[in-house]
């Protein structure tokens, strides 16, 4: 019998849902079996009061992504629930719209709702999305996190905070200083659940879970993949949970222009350089803090206007690169893994993996952040000789047959990167007599002038 509920569904418009599909609970593909039937909801159906549906309609929204309109309602109806779907698919809403339905004003430094999430920025989001409908029911909402001053989380706890956006670290530093209590939370929502996972979160995350308190509360856990370390979260932390999952009519690597580029050392920032200038925006990502630092030190070099960001910066200095990205005053962001997750920029032209993904699901975290929301985009990866092994396994395990295409700054095709139709040269084979490939000539001999080669003593 089906269990759970999918959606399969083009992610490009929140209005055509295409049809509601039953799947069986950790099935890879809908199977034969179930049932297909449209769909037509909206978010009172679903169980949204009327004030938190007028507060939607007044920004424009008017009917649920599919995630939403999977989960919703048995989040509404008490229920622990898991939603699987890719980044940007309308998980905030989700868990928020049941979190701020179910709840209640709280204790001063015991919030009554707790969402996690793996880091600052995806914080900042979901507190900008869901603090104007909190206001609604006059619930107070805290954004807390590391790298600004803890004065300021302290303030808007001593005020008073029904819930409370944090990211794992900084929670438990309030917990343990007596600042913050979650033995009240009634709502609990795990947001980007492999992404804390992925970045080593799993023993802070379990520490908050731990100090919960002892009365029932209700879970909602969200993740891009629901993997075997997500699933140890999900035995021990949920109760009888319905799992949701809303597959993408594409695959994501299908969603997109992939080009994999063999470049030279010392040609490396030129390239990534002229494809910059052939776009509006570009995310380029690097490895580490010191090589995001050194790039965009040298793209400025070559005339771009770019900004940086990675885990060592102050907050202040994160929020106005993020800024100057999404006004448009940069038009390249240089950034390590922290930002392949929770962040919701539109209007990325080209992702650019400058230094190569650690493994292929970081490639799709990375290259996830363009061709978002229905839009066209390219990731574009810069391999370099001795990293042609490592990208063709990569290659091999995302099923992409793209070839690797030699180029050099001053060619004009790079700046046609985003067209979707980038010229490539076709792949030349020589061919012996029979119609097998011929082996290339091995080079003479390179004798010493004179006679016979003598070893040298």
């Amino acid at each position: 019998m089906c269990k759970a509920k999918a959606i399969r569904v083009s992610l490009g418009s929140p209005f055509s849902f295409g049809r509601l599909r039953l799947q069986h609970v950790g099935s890879t593909r809908l199977p034969d079996d179930c049932k297909e039937y449209p769909i037509n909801t909206t978010f009172e159906a679903l169980g949204v009061s009327a004030d938190l549906a007028t507060a939607l309609a007044d920004r424009g929204i008017t009917e649920p992504f599919p995630i939403q309109a999977l989960t919703i309602a048995d989040a509404m109806a008490g229920r622990d629930v898991c939603g699987q779907a890719k980044t940007g698919s309308g998980k905030t809403l989700a868990f928020g719209l049941p979190l701020i339905q179910a709840l209640t004003q709280a204790k001063p430094g015991r919030p009554h709702g707790l969402v996690l999430v793996p880091t600052r920025e995806l914080a900042q989001q979901v507190h900008e999305v869901l603090a104007p409908l909190a206001a609604v029911r006059n619930l107070q909402m805290a954004a807390i996190y590391g790298g600004i001053p803890i004065e300021r989380n302290l303030k808007a706890l001593r005020r008073g905070v029904d819930i409370v956006i944090a990211t794992p670290g900084r929670l438990i530093d309030l917990g343990k200083r007596g600042d913050v209590d979650v033995s009240e939370v009634k709502f609990l929502v795990l947001d980007e659940a492999d992404r804390m996972v992925d970045m080593g979160f799993m023993p802070q995350v379990e520490w908050v879970l731990r100090h919960l308190g002892p009365q029932p509360h209700q879970t909602l856990l969200f993740s891009a993949t629901l993997d075997r370390d997500v699933d140890h979260l999900i035995r021990l932390y949920t109760n009888d949970p319905v799992k949701h999952t809303v597959v993408s009519e594409q695959l994501t690597v299908e969603a997109m222009e992939h080009r994999f580029l063999k470049i030279h050392q010392m040609d490396k920032v030129k390239v990534a350089a002229a494809i910059a200038r052939g776009v509006y925006r570009s995310l380029v990502f690097v490895r580490t803090k010191r090589g995001a630092e050194r790039l965009v030190t040298q793209l400025k070099g070559e005339g771009i206007k770019a900004a940086v960001l990675h885990g060592g910066l102050a907050q202040n200095v994160r929020t106005r690169a993020m800024k100057q990205f999404t006004t448009g005053d940069v038009q390249l962001l240089v950034a390590t893994d922290i930002a392949a997750r929770g962040l919701d920029i539109d209007e990325i032209d080209v992702v650019i993996h400058f230094d190569p993904p650690e493994d292929h699901k970081a490639y799709l975290h990375r290259s996830g952040r363009t061709a978002r929301a229905g839009e066209k985009g390219v990731a574009v990866s810069l391999v370099l000789w001795d990293q042609v092994t490592e990208v063709e396994r990569m290659r091999r395990q995302l099923g992409l047959n793209r070839p690797l295409v030699e180029v050099f700054s001053n060619e004009s095709r790079l700046t046609d990167m985003g067209s979707g139709e980038w010229p490539e040269p076709e792949e030349i084979v020589a061919t012996g007599t029979d119609g097998a490939p011929a082996r290339p000539a091995r080079p003479a001999a390179r004798r010493p002038a004179g006679g016979s080669r003598r070893r040298r003593r």
